[in-house]
């Protein structure tokens, strides 16, 4: 596949104070990157710097096969689609006048103006001004904006700010077809828990450095951090059992019905073959990988004490 974004070795200072320091990672078509970490971490910055709003220091950067903020760039940006945290859009025009207004900028037909406001849900409120939209309304509408001319690139800063659960799945299936679709998508959030299951990579920023950049599974890996196992077993069977258990694991809770259980990442599956052989006397069984934020955390300790 082919790497539509890429830094490498880039850096960004404001006088005597870095903000982005030796960053490399490349993002590959149809990929979706979540880019995570603390207010102040440099990660917007870094979308700036993507976005062709600001250049490096020191380093090369390259997006859709150019330097964004070049002036050859201008007709690469067209490729390009934003979402800002806070959307602002003017508050006397119609949902659809604004995506009216940001096809002609982008030279799209005006038409698609109401298969947009669709496409995120809005088509009923397309003719009201946008002064009475809920935070909601105007994050939706600033996707819809985000998604004008078919962007080959996507960059979204908290882009799930003020939508309502469903309308978070919503959103997420969009990113999802738009993919497939071979668009690359790079994420700011600090939702952490509905990135886990809906992102390619993790990339993890700590006071302007790269500190990790890889799949959930092999953030887990190199965390080592351990797999929580709860057991539900009959009434009055919680010591007996505990007994049984394979020694790799280590026992953090018990009572009547249920253990607690942890182990190491390389122990995990004997540790779940010689539960398994306990049969009937285990009547449920709930297995908890670590979390998106407990390896975010981890990562951020290691980062700190190096």
């Amino acid at each position: 596949m082919t790497d539509l974004i890429e830094l490498r070795h880039v850096s960004k200072a404001y006088g005597d104070a870095t903000v982005v320091e030796d960053v490399s990672f490349a993002l590959r078509e149809g990929e979706g990157v979540a880019l995570v970490g603390h207010n102040g971490a440099g990660k917007t910055t870094l979308m700036k710097l993507i976005l062709g709003l600001t250049r490096p220091t020191s380093g090369t950067l390259q997006v859709l096969g150019v330097e964004p903020s070049s002036r050859e760039a201008a007709v690469a940006r067209r490729g390009l689609g934003f979402l800002p945290e806070n959307v602002a859009f003017e508050q006397a025009m119609t949902g659809r006048d604004v995506l009216r207004f940001y096809l002609r900028l982008k030279r799209q037909p005006a038409k698609q103006a109401d298969v947009l406001l669709a496409r995120v849900g809005l088509d009923g409120a397309a003719k009201k001004r946008v002064g009475t939209y809920s935070k909601g309304m105007r994050q939706r509408l600033g996707l819809a904006q985000a998604l004008i001319g078919a962007p080959k690139v996507l960059v979204l800063d908290e882009p799930t700010s003020g939508l309502d659960p469903a309308l978070r799945a919503q959103f997420y299936d969009t990113l999802r077809d738009l993919k497939a679709a071979g668009t690359t998508v790079l994420l700011s959030s600090h939702a952490l828990t509905e990135l886990e299951a809906r992102t390619d990579r993790v990339a993890i920023m700590n006071q302007g450095r790269l500190v990790a950049c890889a799949t959930l599974a092999e953030l887990r890996h190199a965390a080592g951090l351990p797999t929580r196992i709860h057991l539900s077993v009959p009434p009055g069977a919680g010591a007996a059992i505990s007994a049984r258990v394979d020694a790799r694991a280590e026992i953090a809770h018990v009572n009547d019905r249920s253990i607690e259980l942890t182990c190491a990442p390389d122990a995990k599956m004997d540790v779940l073959r010689g539960l398994s052989a306990l049969g009937h006397d285990v009547k449920d069984m709930e297995i908890a990988p670590p979390t998106l934020e407990q390896v975010y955390a981890h990562f951020l300790r290691r980062d700190d004490r190096a």
